[in-house]
């Protein structure tokens, strides 16, 4: 399985994630994501911004034109209560995966 495959699986769980912990706009979060990722993961424009107008049609992010800190205007994305409980529901499911898969693969080391 591919990078790409396994990111376009993981992008609502992603963003949600980076959210959680404060507002960004999109330059942000995709420094932010390379940064935790340690390089591991780059979202590009074509990527990032079809998921975030999805998951603000879903009701999980709301954007907000803001003013930055320089006075120029972004969008910038809020995870809502509802994006909050589905990340909850997201992490868990995730962790149940990992752990499931990690016990096939790597089997003397869980």
């Amino acid at each position: 399985m591919s990078r790409r495959e396994l990111l376009k699986g993981s992008t609502e769980t992603l963003l949600l994630s980076l959210l959680a912990s404060g507002p960004k706009y999109g330059y942000q979060i995709v420094k932010e994501m390379e940064r935790r990722s340690q390089g591991y993961f780059s979202f590009r424009e074509g990527t990032l911004y079809p998921a975030l107008h999805r998951m603000e049609r879903a009701g999980l992010v709301e954007g907000r034109w803001e003013p930055s800190p320089s006075g120029q205007m972004r969008r910038y994305y809020y995870i809502t209560e509802k994006g909050r409980k589905y990340l909850d529901t997201l992490q868990r499911e995730w962790l149940a995966f990992a752990r499931a898969v990690s016990l096939v693969i790597l089997p003397e080391q869980v």
